[in-house]
């Protein structure tokens, strides 16, 4: 299931990044149903978890501006449409997973998205994606009142 999931988030990255480029060149035909379903599709024989897609997407569509408002602040010195494409989507996808999707582990969620980052963004993607999830996640605990579950520093002799 967990490697399903996987596939489910390129399936969902492929999907939104088509709608964030279509609505930058002002292509008013674009139906983000016909297009998940053209994704879903596509990799019918080897995903079955399509309701997880299903939600991703729709999900990351419906809390856009919300998403766009909570990550903002967190990197401000990059505004949300300055911010390379497919990691704009990336960090979208995972910010509503951290914040929405309570049925998965927020370890889970970062490690997905800078796994997608790896495999689709540029060079220093991953990094970036991982600091700007890990502050989101740091900032939901501290919200909760909950302390940071940050790594613990190794020692050096």
């Amino acid at each position: 299931m967990a490697s399903n999931r996987h596939l489910g988030r390129i399936i969902a990255l492929q999907t939104l990044f088509e709608q964030d480029f279509r609505r930058a060149v002002n292509d008013a035909s674009f139906d983000i149903t016909d297009v998940l379903k053209r994704n879903i599709n596509r990799y019918q024989a080897t995903v079955d978890d399509t309701d997880f897609i299903d939600r991703l997407v729709r999900g990351v569509v419906e809390h856009e501006e919300d998403l766009d408002t909570l990550l903002q602040p967190i990197a401000p010195e990059w505004p949300m449409a300055q911010i390379a494409r497919m990691d704009r989507v990336i960090l979208h996808m995972g910010a509503y997973e951290l914040v929405y999707a309570k049925d998965i582990p927020p370890k889970v969620v970062i490690n997905e998205a800078v796994e997608l980052a790896k495999a689709f963004g540029s060079e220093n993607s991953s990094k970036f994606i991982n600091g700007v999830l890990g502050t989101v996640l740091r900032n939901q605990e501290e919200a909760k009142g909950e302390s940071p579950k940050t790594p613990k520093k190794a020692k050096t002799s």
